[in-house]
């Protein structure tokens, strides 16, 4: 596992009438991405935000910005999302039929590329693409809203995937998203997942963002 890990807090928990000064707290206690989360009320049963949100994001942070598209036919919206700020943006498999394509448009437009796959979604499914990104998202719960229960196959099924990527692409970023904690962090560690989704452990800490920050910063050393 050649990356060092890290902690990308998701503003889907954040508070929205003070984002920047939330996204600021993060930087400032320590995470390493902000991770956005883009949902179409289709793929998912919810509807979250759109570029314009990212580009505020962009000009609160200079953090890299992990923007999750949970939307159908994400490749109508790369240019946009790019164009806003985004780093990395990461598409579902589950929603590109022409995946190879959409990982080169994203990486045309000078981003990182990410795919991600459901939790019923088998490992197969990304097997053809797996050489060829930047990043592996696993979602540990259902998507679509934040604060779920982990799902406990999850663990497993980052372990056989940290072991394809280390024998195809070790240098793909393996990332972890949905009920991530101090008691679940340190568990998917352990697995091979070197990049941490986490909503509510930051945002709705009852200490603050900064004592979030730093729990689950320690809680990436846990053995």
């Amino acid at each position: 596992m050649p990356n060092s890990p890290i902690l990308a807090p998701s503003i889907l928990a954040a508070d929205f009438r003070q984002l920047g000064a939330e996204i600021a707290a993060c930087e400032a206690a320590g995470a390493d991405w902000i991770h956005v989360d883009v949902m179409d009320g289709h793929f998912v049963p919810n509807l979250t935000l759109g570029p314009v949100v990212v580009e505020a994001c962009r000009k609160s942070t200079d953090l890299p910005l992990d923007v999750h598209l949970m939307i159908e036919k994400p490749e109508n919206l790369l240019s946009a999302f790019a164009k806003a700020g985004a780093d990395r943006l990461t598409v579902h498999v589950e929603t590109c039929p022409h995946l190879h394509r959409t990982i080169q448009q994203i990486k045309d437009l000078g981003c990182k590329a990410g795919v991600t796959l459901n939790p019923a979604t088998p490992i197969m499914a990304i097997e053809p693409i797996l050489p060829f990104v930047d990043l592996v998202l696993v979602m540990s719960v259902n998507p679509g809203f934040g604060g779920q229960t982990f799902i406990e196959e999850s663990v497993a099924k980052i372990a056989v995937l940290r072991a394809r990527l280390d024998s195809v692409n070790p240098h793909a970023w393996l990332e972890v998203d949905g009920g991530i904690s101090e008691a679940t962090l340190p568990r998917v560690r352990r697995a091979g997942a070197d990049a941490f989704v986490a909503g509510s452990a930051v945002f709705r800490h009852p200490k603050g963002i900064t004592e979030g920050v730093r729990v689950l910063k320690s809680a990436l050393n846990t053995k």
